[in-house]
């Protein structure tokens, strides 16, 4: 039912490679706001005289607004014109940025978090938005850009936060807020209307969630691993900055930032694995993609006392992960255009509670035992969606690879 691409799919030549780089760009610049506080986590820890453990939470609360607003507000893109969905919620963003910026305690912070990632949307708008504009044969390929952009957000991000964080945590925020204010302003210029297949109402989008959940073992199967693959990178980045500052005591923020320059070389994985989804089974490219996972938490288990072994192990990371992420996306979009919202938010907000579960994990990690258990936690994760994937093939005989395009 979900799997007919219908009268709805937009032309090839809707998909400029102008238009292509700036929804990459969006799509970068938006996911950045979640991503922010990890390299700034001591430094609010101080600002609100609070543990480790207690700073760590801003991630957690982030991280679940995200998979909420995943949840609730991604599947109107199936029932809403989605030029306008996205302009608004960008707004959105920036007012919220506002209020995490001029927090005054810790737990208002830790509610403006929330909100803040329950509106951070916009990246999971933009991907089945520019999968409903590209070409079929170009689908993949045009997903994995934006993931580039998503993927070197997410890593900029801790640079840039890391980089700047002299200016303290709340001018980040509030620099952040203003360029979230431009970027509604040029969607709201440079975006095309892109109209639903047919109207529905909220509630009846979030109903037909369950039905699709039950229908498509494909999704069940890439969402887990997509959940396990964020765990374990969250595992490693949250809890990062707390053990550079054993390190490097007093520069933590700045070696994080180093570390994430680094790792931007892992968004050259998202292009790589889009183009191998689109001929060769998703079984395979996963599985290859999460031994490279598997492989950095090794050389960050033997090699992370110096600031190259970490770079080296958390590029690894950064492409193994993503690599597996883009594989997962191709597959679940070829179920069909109609409910490429609705997948992409039973997807992602597995993906997220599988990230805030990382997050929480390799902080406790941490706290308990140092970087040995961390790099033990996200490897746990790793082996996990390996079983995963390769029970899939007793499991789930009937899942093939996704068929040529």
């Amino acid at each position: 039912m979900f799997r007919n691409e219908g009268p709805h799919a937009a032309p090839a030549a809707s998909l400029s490679s102008g238009l292509l780089g700036f929804l990459a760009f969006m799509a970068g610049a938006t996911v950045a706001n979640l991503y922010y506080s990890q390299p700034l986590l001591a430094q609010i820890a101080t600002s609100f005289q609070i543990t480790p453990d207690r700073a760590g939470l801003v991630t957690v609360a982030t991280q679940i607004g995200y998979a909420a607003g995943l949840l609730f507000i991604v599947p109107l893109g199936d029932g809403r014109e989605k030029k306008r969905l996205i302009v608004t919620t960008t707004a959105l963003i920036s007012g919220t940025l506002l209020l995490v910026a001029f927090s005054p305690d810790f737990s208002i912070l830790l509610a403006a978090c929330l909100l803040m990632g329950l509106v951070t949307t916009v990246p999971q708008l933009l991907v089945p938005y520019t999968a409903n504009l590209a070409a079929p044969a170009r689908r993949g390929r045009a997903v994995g850009f934006v993931m580039s952009g998503i993927l070197v957000g997410i890593i900029l991000s801790r640079a840039l936060s890391g980089f700047g964080a002299f200016l303290g945590w709340r001018v980040i925020y509030a620099i952040a807020a203003g360029a979230m204010a431009l970027c509604a302003a040029l969607a709201a210029r440079l975006l095309p209307r892109q109209p639903p297949a047919g109207p529905a109402t909220h509630k009846a989008l979030l109903l037909s969630l369950v039905a699709l959940w039950r229908q498509e073992p494909v999704l069940r199967l890439h969402a887990f691993l997509g959940a396990m693959g964020f765990a374990a990178f969250n595992s490693f980045w949250t809890p990062l900055v707390f053990h550079y500052a054993r390190l490097f005591p007093g520069d933590a923020s700045r070696m994080v930032g180093i570390t994430g320059f680094i790792g931007v070389t892992g968004a050259l994985a998202a292009p790589l694995s889009g183009r191998l989804s689109e001929r060769i089974g998703a079984r395979g490219i996963n599985g290859a993609f999460l031994a490279l996972v598997l492989a950095a938490f090794l050389v960050l288990w033997r090699a992370g006392d110096s600031l190259l072994g970490v770079a080296i192990g958390a590029a690894l990371l950064d492409a193994g992960v993503q690599g597996s992420h883009v594989s997962n996306q191709t597959r679940i979009y070829a179920l069909g255009a109609t409910a490429r919202n609705r997948l992409t938010a039973l997807y992602m907000t597995a993906y997220f509670v599988g990230g805030a579960l990382g997050s929480f994990v390799g902080t406790l990690a941490w706290q308990e035992a140092r970087w040995p258990a961390v790099c033990a936690s996200g490897a746990v994760f790793a082996l996990a969606a390996q079983a995963r994937l390769w029970g899939s093939r007793r499991n789930d005989p009937g899942i093939p690879a996704m068929p040529p395009r």
